[in-house]
């Protein structure tokens, strides 16, 4: 269809708009969601839930790890907080749409499981396929490390991504448990759960992009943990207090909100890494975040038998550790000035 060619990021500005890499990122940033939101949304038996889990999981790993280096690498500095907003944004919109259609035609046209799986399947698949043939290869300024690499002045980058998937979990596992058990919640009020929480991020990615633009990672991690360590202990509350689905709701679709302003881990480790390292740091992050992953829900499991809030108390203190990290990011982090305890020096100079 297209002769394969290589272009550099600058050479890429004389391509049409469609055929650019920051709409090749919107178009993968499309493509995901609309089969991940179907495995999400249905779990046809147990078995298969293992298989697809198992396939999907090692897709999704892979897919995102080249993804948000990809992101670092295309997208200047200056403009990352904005197009980061933006693409979270394409995803959301693409979630809602699979989310939708999935709502609207499951009783419709009584689907089968079968049915819904191939077209969600079939519909990325064709986006991969048209975006190995429309786009060039481009080639990002600067050359990648093509080994692992772990630096010690990234050391405030990797516990925040630590800390970030340890509390993922929370939202993840438990408050999902929390809407089923608590309150009853059946597949058709989860999904409208979802729906609302795809629309919110929608509309608020690029508002949360300007924002990290504006105020700086620092301020803007240190509002999402404030945030979240209010929601997690307010979700302590409704086993406390007894309150009702609606406050439960509205910190769900709040938990979620607050999940997405999460990029800013992104944007301040472009500014602070060796732009070399931007590929190999993004697998090492990766691993990093869903360490937690690993262990976390089961422990955390046992704990919620006997006591849900206690749950939520610990991921309280989870956003408390992220919050105290946090403030150690400078106002303008650079190479060299990873952390307030760094001392300004060339980054050539850091290891």
């Amino acid at each position: 269809m297209f002769a394969r060619q290589t272009f550099t990021i600058a050479e890429s500005h004389a391509l049409p708009f469609w055929r650019r890499p920051v709409f090749l990122l919107c178009l993968m940033a499309a493509a995901l969601p609309i089969s991940f939101a179907v495995w999400s949304a249905l779990f046809p038996s147990f078995g298969g839930l293992l298989f697809v889990t198992l396939i999907s999981s090692i897709g999704f790993h892979y897919f995102e790890t080249v993804n948000q280096s990809l992101q670092l690498q295309w997208i200047p500095r200056d403009r990352a907080p904005q197009m980061l907003g933006w693409i979270a944004s394409v995803g959301a919109g693409a979630s809602l749409l699979a989310y939708g259609v999935l709502v609207v035609a499951w009783k419709t046209f009584d689907l089968s499981y079968g049915v819904v799986y191939g077209i969600a399947g079939c519909t990325t698949l064709v986006l991969a396929v048209f975006a190995w043939l429309a786009y060039p290869q481009f080639q990002g300024p600067t050359r990648q490390n093509t080994h692992m690499v772990l630096r010690r002045r990234y050391w405030l980058y990797y516990l925040l991504q630590f800390m970030s998937g340890a509390r993922r979990q929370i939202f993840v596992v438990f408050a999902a448990f929390m809407m089923v058990e608590r309150f009853g919640f059946q597949v058709h009020e989860l999904t409208a759960l979802f729906l609302i929480n795809y629309l919110a991020n929608m509309f608020c990615a690029p508002m949360m992009g300007r924002a990290l633009a504006r105020f700086g990672e620092r301020n803007v991690l240190v509002f999402e943990y404030i945030g979240l360590m209010a929601v997690f202990t307010a979700y302590g509350g409704i086993y406390v207090f007894g309150w009702g689905f609606i406050v439960a709701a509205t910190l769900y679709v709040l938990d979620h909100l607050f999940f997405g302003l999460a990029f800013g881990l992104r944007t301040y480790f472009q500014k602070i890494a060796d732009p070399a390292d931007i590929a190999p740091t993004a697998a090492v992050a990766f691993t990093i975040n869903h360490i937690a992953a690993v262990f976390l829900p089961a422990l955390l499991g046992y704990l919620w038998v006997t006591a849900p809030s206690a749950v939520f108390s610990l991921a309280v203190g989870m956003a408390l550790i992220s919050l105290l990290l946090a403030l150690m990011i400078p106002r303008h982090p650079e190479a060299g000035y990873e952390t307030i305890l760094s001392r300004r020096r060339p980054a050539q100079a850091a290891e």
